[in-house]
């Protein structure tokens, strides 16, 4: 991949999508983590003025935080903070929910009805952070973090999102951190699939891995098709 090239053809794409849209700026979540970090730093050589990044804390990491901190400092990004822990413990208890997978799926959920508050009332597209490697799997909250109008890296592996960071001069020590959901302490990406991103991308180019990770590739793609498509809509004539 041609870095430089790719990342006009990123802007010249996000530039026209928001033309379109007759959009006056971009908004999203800022975590701390790489995927997000590029985002911000495609947002901004499209709208220098009018790109938002939120930070939403829902009991979460401080580390994350302070890293979402850093990457608005390097790029010189307006950032608000919006904590919605009070908001997801008041839910938890509203529904009578114990720690589980529908519980965890709740926080990016609010986080996506936080970013459409901002788009609309500013008149603002929502970016999407998810990339290839994620999409491809299904490593996303459906109607969650996968809700948004502009997916950037969508067709992007993790690998060259790296390179696409380092095009944008993102911090390096957002570059070497380990890619996580910070779900919870030491909580990474590649831990929780059980496969690594560098596997997830051998294997939809064809490429040989191990029988083990061959089939948990298969088997989250296959079960997650849900999440890439539109909900089925019923046809009589079928």
């Amino acid at each position: 991949m041609n870095a430089n090239k790719t990342m006009n053809n990123l802007i010249n794409w996000l530039e026209t999508k928001a033309k379109v849209a007759n959009a006056k700026g971009f908004v999203f979540g800022l975590s701390g983590g790489i995927d997000s970090a590029i985002i911000a730093g495609l947002s901004k050589k499209v709208f220098p003025d009018t790109s938002l990044g939120i930070i939403m804390p829902i009991d979460s990491i401080r580390g994350d935080e302070e890293d979402a901190l850093l990457v608005a400092k390097a790029l010189n990004l307006e950032t608000k903070k919006i904590d919605l822990t009070n908001v997801f413990n008041l839910y938890k208890e509203t529904v009578d929910a114990d720690f589980g997978l529908a519980l965890s799926n709740v926080k990016p959920r609010l986080r996506t009805m936080t970013l459409y508050y901002f788009a609309q009332n500013n008149n603002y597209l929502v970016l999407g952070s998810s990339n290839l490697s994620e999409f491809n799997v299904g490593y996303f909250t459906k109607f969650g973090d996968s809700a948004c109008d502009l997916m950037p890296l969508a067709s992007f592996y993790k690998s060259e999102i790296y390179e696409l960071a380092r095009e944008l001069n993102i911090p390096k020590k957002i570059i070497d951190k380990a890619p996580s959901a910070g779900l919870w302490e030491g909580q990474t990406d590649e831990n929780e699939m059980g496969v690594s991103y560098d596997e997830i991308e051998a294997y939809f180019k064809g490429l040989d891995i191990s029988e083990e990770s061959r089939k948990k590739i298969e088997r989250m793609h296959k079960i997650t098709e849900h999440k890439r498509k539109f909900p089925p809509i019923f046809n009589e004539k079928e």
